[in-house]
C-alpha cells in the first residue's frame, strides 16, 4: 500500500474484519470507492451475475446482505495480511475455511478493486 495511506496494511485488515464481525455494512463499505469492482465465484451464485463481478457500492452492498441474511453466525478470524504496491490480501478463516480477499487500492486510500478467493476442494 502507498505509504502516505492513513492505515497500515494490518489496520486496515482488522478494521475490515472487525466490521464484517459487527455485521455492519457501512463500515464494510467504507473501506472502499464508490466505483469500488468485486468480483467473487459466489456473485455468479447469490447475485445472478454471470461475470463473477459487482460494480459500486450499491451493488456490492445488496450482495452482501443476502449473504448476511443466509449466515446470521457469520464470523471471521484474520490469520495474516500480505502487502503489496497499493494492495494488500487478508488471510482469513470464516464459513468456508481459509479465504483470502485482495483488495487493490487507489490514491485516497481506498480500496478501488477486490477479489474473493475460496480454498480449492480436494
Amino acid at each position: 500500500m502507498n505509504a502516505s495511506l492513513s492505515h497500515t496494511p494490518r489496520e486496515f485488515a482488522q478494521s475490515w474484519v472487525d466490521a464484517w464481525n459487527r455485521h455492519d455494512l457501512d463500515a464494510v463499505l467504507a473501506h472502499f470507492s464508490d466505483d469500488f469492482q468485486f468480483s467473487s465465484p459466489l456473485v455468479r451464485q447469490f447475485a445472478g451475475e454471470a461475470s463473477g463481478t459487482l460494480t459500486g457500492k450499491d451493488a456490492v452492498r445488496a450482495y452482501w446482505e443476502i449473504g448476511l441474511s443466509r449466515l446470521p453466525d457469520l464470523h471471521f478470524e484474520l490469520v495474516d495480511v500480505l502487502a503489496g504496491v497499493d494492495c494488500l490480501t487478508i488471510l482469513y478463516r470464516g464459513h468456508r475455511g481459509l479465504t483470502a480477499e485482495v483488495f487493490q487500492f487507489g490514491v485516497d486510500g481506498l480500496a478501488v478493486r477486490g477479489q474473493a478467493l475460496y480454498a480449492a476442494a480436494p
